[in-house]
């Protein structure tokens, strides 16, 4: 059984050789992520050449997606570089205050206009939630809170409003530089952190075209004004990637499940692309196999019908990279051995399609859906075809026949749909047909005999142009 759910995995210096990375891509690699946070643009060109590097090695497509940091809203340094906070002391932030002068008292924040977003009574959290501080009063840019849950705090931990309503701009100076090294290394995907609305994921697009990317928009939804925000979000994106870190922090780790089947149902409604991401599997950053709470929360991704899963610190910086990523590809195999419940072959059967290649992807997936087709074959130029068929519940893998590797790369994300390298004859049917026969059957992927679909258009390198659907029956050359 092939998966059919994608893994991303984070790169960093637990797979930064060559021989780790291959060893990652044949577990089941489908999209590296580069996080900008960490390291020098020089570290991502490095890893970034290494990973196209071990993927031609072992015969595969590999994505990579570029992370920007986002305004993430820390705390500045202390004198000696932790303090420890007591319940129901007195703390103070202020942005006015000198970079390393924090003591037990108070400490520095990077963002200069904290003091206008927020008023006594908010709650801040701080550390990834571990840290509590109610506001008390306000005098000037200083912020006086109380400690409700305190606890050891070091240099630079985060912080979040309880209930989001900071103002803190999307792209910061580092992501728009950080754009432009990503165009420049051709990355096929760009995520963009802490987004509040559309008009942000329009801006980076705006700006990775100008300078000459052509990678697919990722919108991380980790602010509760992107949850309040979300259907401009998702039409303004190319893939939404459910951020549960700070997303949690922010709205509560209780309503976060509802949140999270909220946002996948409401992607791939939209005929977009989700990933679900953030201590997927994170004991396994220290252990080498996941706990049974991991396994169920990613089946529980899998089984709402998720494109992707997302590993992080687990194979940057874990001791078991590899292991972590065919620890996953094993729970997604098991999760999808279950009925899905999303788009069952009746969906969108009272649509009105205003695209003809949109329309005959729905039409290839109610075939498949009511034939014994082994396989759906698409002949595209840009990957669009086999992502609406890829909206449909079904079983059978969709190879995305195709003679560009940037379109081979970013397929490499949809559920259910595997990368073909193929040089299109269209105008020598007789021969197009044997050489997709020829190729299926090399690669072990339909034996002679079976049953599959083939859509295609008239007209060769014009992207949307598939205008046919076609049952074919594969036959051996010999």
């Amino acid at each position: 059984m092939q998966r059919r759910t994608k893994i991303v995995a984070t790169l960093g210096p637990a797979s930064d050789d060559e021989k780790t990375l291959r060893r990652m891509i044949n577990a089941g690699l489908d999209v590296a992520r580069l996080n900008f946070s960490h390291g020098a643009p020089d570290d991502h060109r490095r890893r970034a050449k290494m990973l196209r590097s071990a993927a031609a090695a072992c015969g595969r497509e590999v994505g990579i997606m570029g992370d920007l940091q986002g305004p993430k809203i820390r705390i500045r340094r202390f004198k000696d570089h932790s303090v420890a906070l007591v319940d129901g002391e007195q703390f103070f932030l202020d942005s006015t205050l000198g970079l390393m002068d924090g003591d037990a008292t108070g400490v520095g924040v990077a963002l200069e206009t904290l003091h206008e977003d927020v008023s006594p009574g908010d709650i801040l959290l701080l550390n990834d939630g571990l840290i509590t501080l109610e506001i008390e009063r306000i005098e000037g840019t200083r912020i006086h809170t109380i400690v409700v849950h305190g606890g050891i705090l070091s240099d630079h931990k985060g912080i979040n409003l309880k209930g989001g309503g900071l103002s803190a701009a999307a792209l910061t100076d580092v992501d728009k530089e950080n754009i432009k090294i990503a165009a420049d290394m051709g990355l096929d995907f760009l995520a963009v952190s802490f987004v509040r609305n559309g008009e942000d994921v329009e801006e980076a697009r705006r700006l990775l075209r100008e300078a000459g990317g052509q990678g697919s928009i990722v919108a991380k939804v980790e602010r509760t004004e992107a949850v309040e925000n979300i259907n401009s979000i998702i039409e303004a994106s190319d893939v939404i990637m459910v951020a549960r870190g700070d997303l949690g922090v922010e709205m509560g780790y209780a309503e976060l499940i509802g949140i999270q089947k909220k946002l996948i149902r409401k992607t791939r409604k939209a005929h977009k692309i989700v990933i679900t991401a953030t201590q997927m599997m994170e004991s396994m950053i220290l252990n080498p196999i996941p706990t049974r709470a991991e396994v169920s929360d990613v089946s529980n991704a899998v089984i709402d019908g998720t494109d992707a899963v997302m590993l992080s610190g687990e194979t940057a910086v874990g001791a078991y990279p590899a292991e972590a990523i065919a620890a996953m590809a094993e729970v997604c195999v098991g999760a999808e051995k279950f009925p899905i419940p999303f788009s069952q072959s009746s969906h969108r059967m009272q649509d009105h399609f205003e695209q003809v290649d949109e329309a005959i992807a729905m039409a290839t997936m109610y075939t498949a859906n009511h034939m014994s087709v082994k396989a759906i074959i698409a002949l595209t130029e840009s990957g669009s075809t086999t992502r609406w068929m890829s909206r449909i519940r079904s079983d059978i893998p969709i190879y995305a026949f195709t003679p560009y590797v940037q379109t081979s790369r970013r397929v490499a994300m949809y559920r259910g749909v595997y990368p073909v390298f193929f040089e299109m004859d269209v105008a020598n049917p007789t021969n197009l047909y044997q050489s997709i026969f020829d190729t299926l059957l090399s690669n072990n992927l339909v034996k002679d005999g079976d049953l599959a679909l083939l859509t295609k258009g008239d007209l060769d390198g014009v992207s949307g142009s598939t205008n046919s659907m076609t049952v074919i029956k594969i036959k051996s050359s010999t």
